[in-house]
C-alpha cells in the first residue's frame, strides 16, 4: 500500500501545482470550517468549554477518518487505479503549495510597482497581524514569515501524514489544522475551547516541522553565511518561537536569506513582540518574497524524493520481516 500512497502523493503535488484551490470548487477544509464554526458557536459557551472542545475536535478526527477510509477502500475495491486517483484528489485538497506562492506573489507585484496600500491589503488575507500602517521591509518579513511557517502545515506534514496513512490521515491532519487555526488560540474566547486543537496541532506537526527545517537546510546553500552557521541558527533560534513547531521553519529561512525575522507586529492595536531569528546580515527586500517561493518549491520537491526513499526502506523492511 505505500507504493500505492507514494503515487498518490506525487500526482497530488502535481494536481496542486496545476490547479490549486479555485475558490469556486468544493473543497474539504470549506466543509471543515463550517462545522467547526457550528460547534464552536454551540459549545463555546457556559461550563465545560475544555471537555467540548476536545469532543470537538475529535468528532472532526472521527468524521474525516471515516468518510475518507470508506471512500477510499471503496475506490480501491473498484480498482488499484480507482483507487490511486481519489487518495491523489483528496490529498491534493490538503496541501497548498500554489495557493501559498500565489498569495505571496499578490503582495510582491504590487510591492514592487510601489503600490503599498494594495500591497498590505493583499498581506492582510494572509496574516493576522495589523497591515495598515506597514512599511515595505515590515510587509516583506510579514510574507516571508507566511510562507516560512507554512512550508509545514501547508505542504510537508499532510504529505508526511499521507505517507503513513494514505488520504484518510492526510485529512485527519487538515482537520486538526483547521481546528486549530480556527479556534485554538490563548485568549479568553477560545483558551479553554481550543485548548485541544492546539496541543493535538502542536503533536501532529512536531516531526513534519522539524524535519522540514532540516531539509530546508540540506537543499539550498546559504547565500550570506557558511553553511555551519546556518545550522547554529536553526538550532539556536528555532525554540525562541511561540510555536514550538514554526520556529524550525522561520529560523532555517532566515539562514538561507541572511535575514531577520521576528520583532514587534500589532494586533488589533496590541503590541507583540517576537522573538528574532536569523541575523541582519542584509536588509529585507522585496525579492526576498521571490526567494523564499523558491525555497517553498525546492523544499516541496526534496521532500517527496525523501518520502519516496522513506517509503523504499519500509517496503523493504516489511518484506525481510
Amino acid at each position: 500500500m505505500i507504493v500505492y500512497h507514494l503515487i498518490a502523493i506525487t500526482l497530488a503535488i502535481l494536481i496542486d501545482s496545476i490547479i490549486g484551490d479555485p475558490p469556486s470548487w468544493p473543497h474539504p477544509v470549506k466543509w471543515m470550517g463550517s462545522g467547526i464554526s457550528r460547534m464552536e458557536k454551540k459549545w463555546n459557551r457556559g461550563k465545560s468549554r475544555k471537555l467540548k472542545g476536545i469532543i470537538m475536535v475529535l468528532m472532526m478526527i472521527t468524521v474525516n477518518f471515516f468518510i475518507t477510509f470508506l471512500l477510499v477502500w471503496g475506490f480501491y475495491h473498484i480498482h488499484v487505479i480507482a483507487g490511486i486517483l481519489l487518495e491523489s484528489i483528496l490529498i491534493s485538497t490538503t496541501i497548498a503549495r500554489k495557493g501559498l506562492k500565489d498569495a505571496a506573489l499578490e503582495v510582491y507585484v504590487p510591492l514592487k510597482m510601489g503600490n503599498f496600500k494594495e500591497a498590505r491589503l493583499k498581506l492582510s488575507y494572509i496574516v493576522g497581524r495589523d497591515t495598515e500602517t506597514l512599511g515595505e521591509e515590515e510587509m516583506v518579513r510579514g510574507t516571508v514569515e507566511t510562507v516560512a511557517e507554512n512550508i509545514s502545515d501547508g505542504v510537508t506534514a499532510p504529505l508526511f501524514w499521507a505517507l503513513i496513512g494514505g488520504a484518510p490521515l492526510a485529512l485527519v491532519y487538515r482537520a486538526i489544522n483547521t481546528c486549530d487555526s480556527m479556534v485554538g488560540y490563548k485568549n479568553e474566547k477560545y483558551g479553554e475551547f481550543g485548548w485541544a486543537s492546539a496541543k493535538l496541532d502542536d503533536v501532529v506537526n512536531w516531526i513534519p516541522s522539524r524535519l522540514t527545517g532540516f531539509l530546508i537546510l540540506i537543499a539550498h546553500q546559504p547565500a550570506h553565511m557558511k553553511v555551519t552557521k546556518a545550522w547554529e541558527i536553526l538550532f539556536r533560534d528555532s525554540r525562541k518561537h511561540p510555536s514550538p513547531n514554526s520556529g524550525w521553519l522561520e529560523a532555517s529561512v532566515a539562514a538561507l536569506l541572511g535575514v531577520q525575522l521576528g520583532g514587534i507586529n500589532y494586533y488589533k492595536g496590541v503590541i507583540s513582540n517576537r522573538a528574532k531569528m536569523g541575523e541582519p546580515i542584509i536588509p529585507l527586500h522585496k525579492d526576498h518574497i521571490i526567494e523564499t517561493n523558491k525555497i517553498l518549491t525546492r523544499t516541496t520537491i526534496v521532500f517527496l524524493v525523501v518520502l519516496w526513499i522513506g517509503g523504499g526502506v519500509i517496503e523493504l523492511t516489511a518484506t525481510w520481516f
